[in-house]
């Protein structure tokens, strides 16, 4: 129970900005430093990156059991769970001279992640309310959302210039700072009757079928999408989640409340975060497109790509603004919708190289104007039509979203830019490998307008 007198501020906002961006500097750089942790630790590619992936694996299988103990056993004690293990995640990396501590960090930073992410959500809706709630919420974007992108810049300054393992020495400095920040915001947790059981029935069946997905996704053009192994895999995960569904609808203390989806707001908002994260894939195919097909280097390709940052950082707040004017809805449709266009525009691999190369900075322009205006008018609807006893487990669940839909736009967006290119030439991979994500925004954008309605009823307290 949360204290009623007590109300956010910007001191709590900031410590939770450091909180969410400890994880990014952890998760998003890594991918940066890969040659630079190759040669200092003397680890193999491979094993580099099951390292990388495994903070993704452990956050997104643990982000709702997270999310759903932060209601049960308090938010800022879950925050705090979450940076400690990000402290002591980062530190194992720092200590790291061979690949043990690197794959043990790695897992205390997933999940770290998985709970420092739905909790400070939670935190931010009760202690804010209304105008105050969304710009609180604005923040928080701009940490998540934003915070990739930023991190991923300063991680390989700090890294050409200080020295790879300096990154996780800021991430810890960053987490200390969260947890000093935060430490006078008074304990908020579900109002509860009865013991508190845990559902390890659920757990199990979710982590064997996370497990399932994340491995299918990330590894099924390596095995081969027809081999034994990955067929294995498509139809534990398929049976999985449908034992999940019928298990949990049983019993009484769910892992997951599946009756949160009867909330048409909540579900729009989590359905087209999932499939506006699956546009990830642009990133990828964009990227690999400009220097195989237009001889880019990959500083170049980088570059091109600021404009989209930069975007982001500028939009959250104007897609706040016109919330506070407009509702919700609005700002998630255009939102989707410049995104679609700033995407469809880098489809375009038949124009000269000049032209392309504006036609591409434009695109990544307009694919971060459309992905800010949407971050905090979805992030505020998925909290705010929330009941108060549910809503870490209900941000868990839409920021496992965010998680799976960013590692499944990927996958699918690489795979089918590789085929296309075993039969065709780089152009013609680089456009169906892009339209593909077109696709993805499309699918977003009619989710929105399907099931997201026009004025979004708030759960009142």
């Amino acid at each position: 129970m949360e204290a009623v007198n007590y109300k956010g501020t910007n001191k709590m906002i900031f410590g939770i900005v450091f909180g969410v961006l400890t994880f990014w500097l952890f998760a998003q750089a890594m991918v940066n430093i890969v040659p630079a942790v190759q040669a200092d630790l003397g680890v193999e590619l491979g094993t580099l990156n099951i390292a990388i992936s495994l903070t993704s694996l452990f956050s997104g299988m643990f982000i709702v059991v997270a999310g759903g103990m932060a209601d049960r056993l308090g938010r800022k004690k879950i925050t705090y769970v979450g940076l400690v293990l990000s402290v002591i995640g980062s530190l194992l990396l720092v200590l790291a001279q061979g690949s043990v501590l690197l794959i043990i960090g790695r897992v205390l930073q997933g999940l770290s992640a998985a709970c420092i992410m739905p909790a400070t959500i939670a935190l931010m809706k009760a202690y804010f309310e209304g105008a105050e709630r969304q710009r609180a919420l604005s923040y928080w974007s701009i940490g998540s959302w934003g915070g990739s992108g930023i991190t991923s810049f300063a991680g390989g300054a700090i890294a050409t210039y200080m020295g790879w393992k300096w990154i996780f020495i800021f991430s810890i400095i960053f987490a200390l700072l969260a947890m000093w920040l935060i430490k006078d915001v008074p304990e908020s947790k579900a109002k509860t009757t009865g013991k508190f059981r845990f559902d390890y029935g659920g757990l199990g069946i979710f982590i064997v079928t996370m497990l399932a997905i994340n491995i299918f996704i990330t590894q099924g053009a390596e095995l081969g999408w027809t081999s034994l192994t990955t067929l294995i895999l498509a139809a534990v995960s398929i049976v999985g989640v449908i034992v999940f569904i019928y298990y949990e609808g049983k019993r009484k203390n769910a892992l997951i409340d599946f009756k949160l989806f009867k909330n048409k707001a909540y579900t729009g908002a989590t359905v087209s975060n999932f499939l506006l994260n699956a546009v990830a894939g642009t990133l990828i195919v964009a990227n690999t497109y400009v220097q195989v097909g237009r001889g880019f280097t990959a500083f170049q390709s980088g570059l091109l790509s600021l404009g989209y940052l930069a975007a982001v950082l500028s939009m959250i707040r104007v897609g706040e603004k016109l919330m506070q004017r407009t509702g919700a809805k609005k700002p998630m449709v255009w939102g989707s919708l410049i995104t679609l266009i700033g995407v469809s525009v880098m489809a375009l691999t038949f124009l000269p190289d000049l032209l392309y190369t504006i036609i591409v900075f434009v695109g990544f322009i307009l694919f971060g104007l459309g992905l800010g205006m949407y971050a905090t008018p979805s992030t505020d609807t998925a909290v705010s039509t929330t009941p108060d006893d549910k809503v870490g487990e209900a941000s868990g669940i839409y920021k496992m979203a965010s998680s799976l839909g960013n590692a499944f736009g990927i996958a699918i967006s690489a795979t089918v830019y590789s085929t296309v290119n075993t039969v065709s030439s780089v152009h013609v991979s680089g456009t169906v490998g892009i339209i593909t994500n077109v696709i993805f925004a499309a699918l977003s954008l009619i989710s929105i307008l399907i099931l997201v309605p026009n004025a979004v009823e708030k759960n009142k307290k």
